[in-house]
């Protein structure tokens, strides 16, 4: 956009849009591997909070 010398705007708007995306990515990778590990330690009767802890901070220092 930039080569064809489109307007700040436009290029800002498009960057923010392309961040939201990888942003909500994250979160579905990071919520469906919190779901499956969280039924694994279930069935093992392990503790699952640690990992919610680990995954919260994922999801935090991905923004």
């Amino acid at each position: 956009m930039m080569e064809d010398e489109k307007d700040c705007k436009s290029v800002i708007t498009q960057l923010t849009a392309s961040r939201s995306a990888i942003d909500k990515a994250i979160a579905v990778i990071v919520s469906s591997n919190l779901e499956q590990c969280i039924i694994e330690n279930s069935e093992k009767g392990i503790e699952s909070s640690m990992m919610i802890k680990e995954a919260v901070n994922l999801l935090v220092k991905s923004r």
